[in-house]
């Protein structure tokens, strides 16, 4: 290729679909991803003095991806850079061209919402400089966040616990999310009744509900009684027409939170499968907090609509969005072509699609009509009276949209066909004794809902600020809920006492605000930089001399001292809260968080060949076995840890001998380098029972096979047998040995796509990439980027 211009996107999918619009003149490269950030330690990254100037680093594994793009940058006529079009893909472009732009300075900027062959050769007929204000924006964001996080860490670890961390943006949403678990805490249930009237008429057995609901119990029973004596009739009965309008088509947040509720998907998942259908060009892009359709999408779906549902379904609408300040791409998430109904390569793929379809389809069409029928009655033959009884139905009278948004249609219910001065005949009245709830947790999408509202946040950061609070332990998921940990609560308490100003709403929304007005060129970096982080720097360091926290408040009363009867109190450990005396640490009596003693670790005897006492214990993944005790912690001084072995499953640790621990203690048993790799075979036994290890590779043991005895013969046996996947995990390629970690490489596929593994981690394989092209060493590429 003699004379070319040279497309640098930030995707290698990405550059895959666009080399297919492109003709012969055109190179299109992958800088997969950023290309530059700041070191992960702080000291140096960030030269407040000088203005606040971010000292860059190449990021790990893209020397060789730098050097390519160097290369070809400088055989090209021009480069135009066409990374995503929101401030991420901003910074990406500048990052590339200040590292390219010796070789070759004539370099553009070019951007599309979408990946259609249309939409790629408009951008490029268009190029225009980088879009400096944007790419400040994302450098602000990016330099706050760092100074934030590390100044208000380094505190925390002082005077809470080591390895604690806070955010400018993930703080907030812990806090609002133990502000809901403080209510639900707080929260008094009040006693309520149900009351049912089971009645028959013409026929059919009617259950009418209670239009009140009494607070006491002998309320309720008068209600009962009066009812089961006196004759009923319907007193009247209500008819209303209403309209259901369609919703708007997506934006990044309304996709993670119906993802969230009608797929099950967490937000990460939505914006992984999302990801992947924007670089293959079936969607717009998925960053935006505008709901609006183009003039063309527009056109397409009213076409679409008329052909295959009639006149009557069609109603244009035009979406406005709520967001102050739009700050990512400026059309709604939306296919690119509505003719295609189901596209993907994978099933989170395809079933996201179908949601993003049915959405943008149903936005405009016609309204649905629902009537809403309501049917009551009362006693009439008693001096007496009760309140009036009811019972409700909906039923859809014309469909509209719901014809194909059909999850948002809901089930008709229609009340019984009776008249005003109809008799019913009372059989029973049913009660039923109630509890007011409390304030439900919030789920993913309720807190992602919450953020937007609130003006939290960017749609570029909610599943990171999700992802972020979960891997922290702060919060735990059980089902869809969000649940606040001990270690959440402690830290998000420290930062509401101390730095209440920095985690409200107002300051961080009005943040967000301060960085929109960056991207527009209205504010300055500088500004924004110097009168946020001079005063926050000031307050940080004034709490440099409060007190530690060692005391969460009083433990509860029932449970003194073990060792000499004071009261107990809360503090945090490693595995969450526990009590402790407050004679602290005159006294070390202590007790789990429930009540029951802790009581110190006594040896089950000695070991008699190095004659150092066996203990069991438990730790962060179960109970284990350790041969000696455990050494005193030396600051600077790395300390040799003592032997350990899990128990076996099942096993509990009252029931360990001396005799089974030593025995225990023979694992891990190396039994001897594998043929193929030189590599050790080892047997072992870990929480989800015993097992063999070679390289990464592990196999269960079952049946007769068990650590303590199993041969070198019978270890090689089971590696000659296929490898057991996961459900729904197929083993598609073995690469061998990777040099760097001795552990094997192998390509995996299930229902999200095709990938490698590092440790518990997936790492998505491209989709240019054929898993025949695969060697050990494009494998070893893709993992050092993942």
């Amino acid at each position: 290729m003699s004379s070319y211009t040279l497309v640098i996107v930030e995707s290698p999918a990405k550059a895959k679909t666009i080399e297919k619009y492109l003709g012969k003149n055109y190179r299109v490269l992958s800088s997969i991803g950023h290309v530059r950030d700041l070191p992960k330690s702080n000291k140096d990254a960030v030269d407040i003095e000088a203005g606040f100037i971010p000292r860059y680093i190449i990021s790990p594994g893209k020397g060789k991806v730098i050097d390519g793009l160097k290369a070809a940058a400088k055989k090209a006529d021009e480069v135009l850079l066409a990374s995503d079009p929101d401030r991420e893909g901003e910074a990406i472009a500048w990052h590339v061209a200040e590292l390219i732009k010796d070789v070759n300075p004539n370099l553009k900027r070019v951007a599309f919402n979408e990946i259609t062959e249309a939409a790629v050769k408009e951008a490029i007929a268009h190029p225009r400089d980088l879009d400096i204000n944007l790419k400040e924006a994302q450098e602000a964001r990016r330099v706050l966040d760092r100074l934030v996080g590390y100044d208000l860490s380094g505190l925390i670890w002082k005077k809470v616990r080591y390895g604690l961390s806070a955010g400018r943006v993930q703080s907030p949403a812990l806090r609002i999310v133990m502000e809901r678990e403080r209510e639900i805490r707080a929260f008094i249930p009040e006693d309520y009744f149900n009351l049912t009237a089971h009645t028959k008429a013409k026929g059919m057995e009617i259950p009418f509900l209670c239009t009140e609901e009494p607070r006491e119990k002998t309320e309720a029973e008068r209600i009962k009684a009066v009812g089961e004596k006196a004759s009923w009739v319907i007193t009247d009965l209500k008819e209303t027409e209403t309209k259901r309008v369609p919703r708007p088509p997506f934006t990044t947040s309304t996709l993670q939170q119906t993802a969230s509720t009608r797929l099950g998907f967490s937000p990460s998942r939505t914006m992984g499968a999302a990801q992947k259908l924007y670089e293959a060009g079936h969607i717009t892009y998925m960053r935006t907090d505008s709901p609006n359709l183009s003039a063309v999408a527009q056109k397409q779906i009213l076409a679409l609509l008329h052909a295959d549902f009639g006149e009557s379904y069609v109603q244009p609408h035009t979406y406005k969005s709520k967001s102050k300040s739009a700050q990512e791409a400026h059309e709604a998430v939306r296919p690119t072509n509505f003719a295609k109904r189901s596209v993907g390569s994978t099933g989170d793929q395809k079933a996201l699609y179908e949601l993003i379809w049915r959405r943008a389809v149903a936005s405009q069409m016609a309204d649905a009509t629902i009537k809403r029928s309501k049917l009551i009655t009362n006693i009439t033959d008693s001096k007496e009276e009760i309140p009036d009884f009811a019972v409700n139905g909906s039923r859809v009278v014309f469909d509209g949209w719901l014809k194909v948004d059909t999850q948002a249609r809901g089930e008709d219910t229609e009340v019984p066909k009776l008249a005003i001065g109809d008799a019913v005949t009372i059989q029973s009245v049913a009660i039923e004794a109630k509890q007011t709830q409390p304030p439900n947790r919030y789920t993913e999408a309720g807190l992602i809902k919450e953020l937007e509202k609130r003006g939290i946040g960017r749609p570029s950061t909610y599943a990171s600020i999700m992802k972020t609070i979960t891997d922290r332990g702060y919060v735990l998921k059980e089902g869809r809920t969000l649940i606040p940990t001990d270690t959440g609560d402690v830290v998000s308490s420290f930062l509401e006492k101390h730095f209440l100003e920095y985690i409200s709403d107002t300051f961080t929304s009005e943040m967000e605000d301060n960085l929109d007005q960056i991207a527009e060129g209205n504010r300055t970096y500088l500004k924004t930089l110097t009168e946020f982080y001079l005063p926050f720097q000031k307050d940080v360091a004034s709490k440099a001399d409060i007190e530690k926290i060692t005391n969460l408040g009083p433990g509860p009363k029932q449970f003194p001292c073990p060792e000499c009867g004071s009261d107990m109190i809360i503090k945090l450990g490693r595995s969450g809260t526990f009590l402790s005396c407050n004679r602290f640490p005159d006294c070390t009596g202590a007790r789990i968080i429930d009540g029951s003693e802790m009581k110190p670790d006594a040896p089950l005897g000695q070991d008699p060949e190095t004659k150092l006492d066996v203990f069991v214990l438990n730790g962060k993944f179960g109970p284990y076995v350790q041969l000696g005790e455990t050494p005193e912690k030396v600051k600077g001084k790395k300390q040799a840890a003592p032997k350990r072995a899990s128990l076996p499953a099942g096993t509990k640790p009252e029931d360990v001998t001396l005799e089974a621990a030593l025995k225990y203690l023979t694992l891990p048993r190396e039994l001897g380098p594998h043929p193929k790799t030189a590599e050790p075979i080892v047997a072992n036994t870990g929480q989800y029972g015993p097992y063999l290890a070679h390289a990464g590779d592990f196999r269960s043991l079952k049946g007769k096979d068990d650590p303590y005895t199993i041969t070198f013969k019978r270890a090689l046996e089971i590696y000659a047998e296929p490898k057991q996947t996961r459900k729904g995990e197929k083993l598609l390629k073995e690469l061998g040995i990777n040099p760097l970690t001795r552990k094997m490489v192998n390509v995996f596929e299930s229902k999200s796509g095709r990938y490698l593994k590092k440790g518990f981690k997936r790492i998505s394989i491209p989709d240019e990439v054929s898993t025949e092209d695969i060697t050990i060493e494009v494998a070893i590429d893709l993992l050092k980027q993942g």
